[in-house]
Protein backbone atom coordinates (compact mmCIF):
# COMPACT_ATOMS: atom_id res chain seq x y z
CA UNK A 1 0.00 0.00 0.00
CA UNK A 2 2.50 2.38 0.67
CA UNK A 3 4.63 1.46 -2.46
CA UNK A 4 1.69 2.90 -4.34
CA UNK A 5 0.83 5.68 -2.52
CA UNK A 6 4.61 6.64 -2.97
CA UNK A 7 3.70 5.79 -6.82
CA UNK A 8 0.86 8.17 -7.10
CA UNK A 9 2.46 10.76 -5.25
CA UNK A 10 5.78 10.70 -7.80
CA UNK A 11 2.76 10.96 -10.42
CA UNK A 12 1.23 13.52 -9.41
CA UNK A 13 4.77 15.69 -9.06
CA UNK A 14 5.52 14.65 -12.71
CA UNK A 15 2.50 16.06 -13.94
CA UNK A 16 2.68 19.17 -11.74
CA UNK A 17 5.65 20.40 -13.89
CA UNK A 18 3.36 20.54 -17.08
CA UNK A 19 2.22 24.42 -17.87
CA UNK A 20 -1.34 23.68 -16.55
CA UNK A 21 -0.05 22.90 -13.34
CA UNK A 22 1.48 26.75 -12.66
CA UNK A 23 -0.34 29.82 -11.32
CA UNK A 24 -1.98 30.61 -14.67
CA UNK A 25 -3.94 27.70 -14.75
CA UNK A 26 -7.51 28.52 -15.95
CA UNK A 27 -10.56 26.40 -15.20
CA UNK A 28 -12.87 25.77 -18.79
CA UNK A 29 -16.01 26.19 -16.58
CA UNK A 30 -14.97 28.49 -14.68
CA UNK A 31 -16.75 31.73 -16.88
CA UNK A 32 -19.60 29.25 -18.00
CA UNK A 33 -22.12 31.00 -15.65
CA UNK A 34 -21.51 35.10 -14.87
CA UNK A 35 -17.36 34.34 -13.92
CA UNK A 36 -18.55 33.96 -10.00
CA UNK A 37 -16.58 35.90 -7.69
CA UNK A 38 -15.35 38.88 -9.67
CA UNK A 39 -18.36 40.86 -9.40
CA UNK A 40 -18.96 39.97 -5.49
CA UNK A 41 -22.56 41.69 -4.43
CA UNK A 42 -22.26 43.98 -7.28
CA UNK A 43 -25.08 42.82 -9.32
CA UNK A 44 -24.18 41.53 -12.81
CA UNK A 45 -21.58 42.45 -14.76
CA UNK A 46 -19.72 42.38 -18.49
CA UNK A 47 -16.29 41.46 -19.48
CA UNK A 48 -14.52 43.01 -22.35
CA UNK A 49 -11.58 44.12 -24.25
CA UNK A 50 -11.02 47.99 -23.12
CA UNK A 51 -12.07 50.69 -25.80
CA UNK A 52 -9.34 53.08 -25.99
CA UNK A 53 -11.09 55.04 -28.66
CA UNK A 54 -11.70 58.12 -26.01
CA UNK A 55 -12.85 60.86 -28.51
CA UNK A 56 -13.08 62.95 -25.28
CA UNK A 57 -9.39 63.11 -25.04
CA UNK A 58 -8.26 63.94 -28.52
CA UNK A 59 -8.85 67.45 -27.87
CA UNK A 60 -5.85 70.07 -29.18
CA UNK A 61 -6.38 73.09 -26.68
CA UNK A 62 -8.97 74.34 -23.87
CA UNK A 63 -9.12 77.87 -24.15
CA UNK A 64 -9.59 79.40 -20.71
CA UNK A 65 -12.41 82.86 -21.00
CA UNK A 66 -10.45 86.37 -21.13
CA UNK A 67 -11.65 87.24 -17.59
CA UNK A 68 -11.85 84.17 -15.89
CA UNK A 69 -9.19 81.82 -14.04
CA UNK A 70 -8.32 78.19 -13.88
CA UNK A 71 -10.90 76.11 -11.95
CA UNK A 72 -9.88 73.17 -9.32
CA UNK A 73 -12.37 70.76 -11.64
CA UNK A 74 -10.13 67.89 -10.22
CA UNK A 75 -11.79 68.28 -6.94
CA UNK A 76 -15.37 68.37 -8.29
CA UNK A 77 -18.31 65.65 -7.39
CA UNK A 78 -21.04 64.39 -9.51
CA UNK A 79 -23.30 62.88 -6.29
CA UNK A 80 -20.16 62.57 -4.13
CA UNK A 81 -18.13 60.82 -6.87
CA UNK A 82 -14.67 62.01 -7.60
CA UNK A 83 -11.86 61.58 -10.57
CA UNK A 84 -9.40 59.88 -8.78
CA UNK A 85 -11.06 57.26 -6.26
CA UNK A 86 -10.82 53.96 -6.30
CA UNK A 87 -13.46 51.66 -7.69
CA UNK A 88 -14.35 50.47 -3.92
CA UNK A 89 -14.63 54.06 -2.79
CA UNK A 90 -16.81 55.08 -5.53
CA UNK A 91 -19.04 52.06 -4.91
CA UNK A 92 -19.15 53.15 -1.29
CA UNK A 93 -20.56 56.70 -1.97
CA UNK A 94 -23.14 55.30 -4.20
CA UNK A 95 -24.47 52.97 -1.29
CA UNK A 96 -24.20 55.54 1.31
CA UNK A 97 -25.53 58.20 0.01
CA UNK A 98 -28.90 56.02 -0.94
CA UNK A 99 -30.23 57.90 -4.13
CA UNK A 100 -28.32 55.82 -6.23
CA UNK A 101 -28.21 51.73 -6.74
CA UNK A 102 -26.41 49.90 -9.29
CA UNK A 103 -28.58 49.59 -12.83
CA UNK A 104 -30.16 46.07 -13.12
CA UNK A 105 -28.31 44.81 -16.05
CA UNK A 106 -24.48 44.99 -16.17
CA UNK A 107 -23.99 47.26 -13.86
CA UNK A 108 -20.23 46.52 -13.65
CA UNK A 109 -18.04 46.30 -17.01
CA UNK A 110 -14.73 44.53 -16.50
CA UNK A 111 -12.26 45.54 -19.09
CA UNK A 112 -8.73 43.82 -20.69
CA UNK A 113 -6.66 46.19 -21.87
CA UNK A 114 -6.04 44.74 -25.80
CA UNK A 115 -2.65 44.28 -25.74
CA UNK A 116 -2.60 42.35 -22.73
CA UNK A 117 -5.19 40.36 -24.31
CA UNK A 118 -3.54 40.22 -27.74
CA UNK A 119 -0.37 38.59 -25.27
CA UNK A 120 -2.62 36.23 -23.51
CA UNK A 121 -4.12 34.98 -26.94
CA UNK A 122 -0.68 34.16 -28.17
CA UNK A 123 -0.32 32.03 -24.64
CA UNK A 124 -2.94 30.21 -24.62
CA UNK A 125 -2.62 29.34 -28.38
CA UNK A 126 0.68 27.88 -27.66
CA UNK A 127 -0.77 25.59 -25.15
CA UNK A 128 -3.12 24.63 -28.51
CA UNK A 129 -6.37 25.89 -27.23
CA UNK A 130 -7.82 27.08 -30.55
CA UNK A 131 -12.03 26.84 -30.06
CA UNK A 132 -13.09 30.23 -29.66
CA UNK A 133 -15.27 29.22 -26.78
CA UNK A 134 -12.57 27.76 -24.94
CA UNK A 135 -9.76 30.45 -25.84
CA UNK A 136 -12.00 33.21 -24.24
CA UNK A 137 -12.23 31.37 -21.22
CA UNK A 138 -8.51 30.76 -21.28
CA UNK A 139 -7.88 34.54 -21.79
CA UNK A 140 -10.27 35.47 -19.14
CA UNK A 141 -8.58 33.18 -16.28
CA UNK A 142 -4.62 33.99 -17.34
CA UNK A 143 -6.09 38.10 -17.25
CA UNK A 144 -7.70 37.68 -13.93
CA UNK A 145 -4.68 35.50 -12.17
CA UNK A 146 -2.15 38.13 -13.34
CA UNK A 147 -4.00 41.29 -12.38
CA UNK A 148 -5.12 42.73 -15.35
CA UNK A 149 -8.20 42.30 -15.54
CA UNK A 150 -10.08 45.05 -13.74
CA UNK A 151 -13.58 47.03 -13.25
CA UNK A 152 -13.59 49.45 -15.62
CA UNK A 153 -16.89 50.84 -15.45
CA UNK A 154 -19.77 51.58 -12.90
CA UNK A 155 -23.16 51.84 -13.77
CA UNK A 156 -25.56 53.82 -11.51
CA UNK A 157 -29.35 54.52 -11.64
CA UNK A 158 -31.61 56.87 -9.82
CA UNK A 159 -35.01 55.42 -10.35
CA UNK A 160 -37.20 57.80 -8.91
CA UNK A 161 -36.12 60.41 -11.77
CA UNK A 162 -34.15 58.76 -14.38
CA UNK A 163 -30.82 59.95 -13.54
CA UNK A 164 -27.98 57.92 -14.59
CA UNK A 165 -24.30 57.52 -13.64
CA UNK A 166 -21.79 56.34 -15.72
CA UNK A 167 -18.06 56.03 -13.91
CA UNK A 168 -15.33 54.96 -15.38
CA UNK A 169 -11.68 53.54 -14.15
CA UNK A 170 -8.27 53.51 -14.69
CA UNK A 171 -6.54 49.82 -15.24
CA UNK A 172 -4.79 48.12 -11.94
CA UNK A 173 -1.55 49.29 -13.52
CA UNK A 174 -2.57 52.68 -11.91
CA UNK A 175 -4.54 52.04 -9.52
CA UNK A 176 -7.60 51.45 -11.22
CA UNK A 177 -8.99 54.62 -9.95
CA UNK A 178 -12.06 57.34 -11.64
CA UNK A 179 -11.00 59.08 -14.77
CA UNK A 180 -14.38 60.31 -16.34
CA UNK A 181 -17.86 60.39 -14.63
CA UNK A 182 -20.53 60.93 -16.74
CA UNK A 183 -23.54 62.31 -15.19
CA UNK A 184 -27.54 62.70 -17.09
CA UNK A 185 -30.84 63.07 -16.52
CA UNK A 186 -34.24 64.24 -18.70
CA UNK A 187 -34.05 67.93 -18.72
CA UNK A 188 -33.77 67.78 -22.71
CA UNK A 189 -36.46 65.46 -23.10
CA UNK A 190 -39.81 66.74 -24.52
CA UNK A 191 -43.09 64.64 -23.90
CA UNK A 192 -44.95 65.94 -27.49
CA UNK A 193 -44.28 68.87 -29.78
CA UNK A 194 -46.85 71.13 -28.60
CA UNK A 195 -46.12 74.51 -26.96
CA UNK A 196 -46.65 73.11 -23.38
CA UNK A 197 -44.06 70.40 -24.01
CA UNK A 198 -41.57 73.09 -25.37
CA UNK A 199 -42.21 75.73 -22.43
CA UNK A 200 -42.08 72.45 -19.90
CA UNK A 201 -38.54 71.67 -21.32
CA UNK A 202 -37.15 75.16 -21.12
CA UNK A 203 -38.38 75.47 -17.52
CA UNK A 204 -36.72 71.78 -16.49
CA UNK A 205 -33.63 72.93 -18.36
CA UNK A 206 -33.21 76.33 -16.48
CA UNK A 207 -34.08 74.57 -13.30
CA UNK A 208 -31.05 72.19 -14.33
CA UNK A 209 -28.86 74.33 -15.07
CA UNK A 210 -29.44 77.02 -12.32
CA UNK A 211 -28.02 74.02 -9.72
CA UNK A 212 -25.07 73.11 -11.87
CA UNK A 213 -24.43 77.43 -11.76
CA UNK A 214 -24.81 76.87 -7.65
CA UNK A 215 -22.88 73.72 -7.59
CA UNK A 216 -19.76 74.48 -9.83
CA UNK A 217 -19.66 78.30 -10.27
CA UNK A 218 -19.44 79.84 -13.45
CA UNK A 219 -17.90 78.26 -16.55
CA UNK A 220 -14.64 79.82 -17.25
CA UNK A 221 -13.85 78.10 -20.92
CA UNK A 222 -16.48 78.89 -23.19
CA UNK A 223 -20.11 78.88 -22.21
CA UNK A 224 -20.54 75.17 -20.72
CA UNK A 225 -16.99 73.95 -19.70
CA UNK A 226 -15.13 74.06 -16.22
CA UNK A 227 -11.40 73.91 -17.21
CA UNK A 228 -8.00 73.52 -14.94
CA UNK A 229 -5.81 74.93 -17.47
CA UNK A 230 -5.95 75.38 -20.90
CA UNK A 231 -4.43 72.12 -21.24
CA UNK A 232 -7.02 69.28 -22.59
CA UNK A 233 -5.11 66.46 -20.37
CA UNK A 234 -5.57 68.44 -17.33
CA UNK A 235 -9.25 67.63 -15.51
CA UNK A 236 -12.21 69.35 -17.15
CA UNK A 237 -15.68 69.20 -16.36
CA UNK A 238 -18.18 69.76 -19.37
CA UNK A 239 -22.13 70.64 -19.13
CA UNK A 240 -24.78 69.65 -22.14
CA UNK A 241 -28.92 69.65 -22.03
CA UNK A 242 -29.08 67.31 -19.09
CA UNK A 243 -25.38 65.79 -18.92
CA UNK A 244 -22.49 66.44 -16.98
CA UNK A 245 -19.43 64.76 -17.81
CA UNK A 246 -15.82 64.97 -15.72
CA UNK A 247 -12.86 63.49 -17.25
CA UNK A 248 -8.93 63.61 -16.25
CA UNK A 249 -7.63 62.88 -20.02
CA UNK A 250 -3.69 62.83 -18.39
CA UNK A 251 -4.76 59.93 -16.18
CA UNK A 252 -6.35 57.63 -18.87
CA UNK A 253 -3.25 58.74 -21.30
CA UNK A 254 -1.28 57.67 -18.64
CA UNK A 255 -2.80 54.59 -18.27
CA UNK A 256 -3.14 53.52 -21.61
CA UNK A 257 0.66 54.21 -22.08
CA UNK A 258 1.68 51.79 -18.39
CA UNK A 259 -0.16 49.02 -19.63
CA UNK A 260 1.18 49.10 -23.45
CA UNK A 261 4.62 49.26 -22.16
CA UNK A 262 4.13 46.57 -19.15
CA UNK A 263 2.48 44.64 -22.23
CA UNK A 264 5.64 44.84 -24.07
CA UNK A 265 7.82 44.40 -21.19
CA UNK A 266 5.95 41.05 -20.59
CA UNK A 267 5.05 39.34 -23.72
CA UNK A 268 5.82 35.80 -23.70
CA UNK A 269 8.17 35.74 -26.72
CA UNK A 270 9.76 31.97 -27.11
CA UNK A 271 13.14 31.75 -26.05
CA UNK A 272 15.00 32.49 -29.55
CA UNK A 273 18.66 31.75 -29.64
CA UNK A 274 20.91 32.97 -32.67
Amino acid sequence: MKRVFVFLFAICSILCVMPLCNADEFDFEEFDSGEEGLGDDMGEYAIETEDDDNTECRMTKIQINNDAAPVAANGFDIAGIMLGMTFDEAQMVARENGLYKNRPKDSVVYSIHKDWKYNLDYECRRQQIYMPAKLDQCIKSLARNRGVLYASELHLVRDVTGETIDVYFTSNATDNVVWKIVYKNDANDEEGMDEKFENQKNKKIMAWWQGVLEKYGEPNAGNDKWASSDNAFDPLMTAYYGELELVDCGRQADDSATNIQQAMDNFAAKPYAF
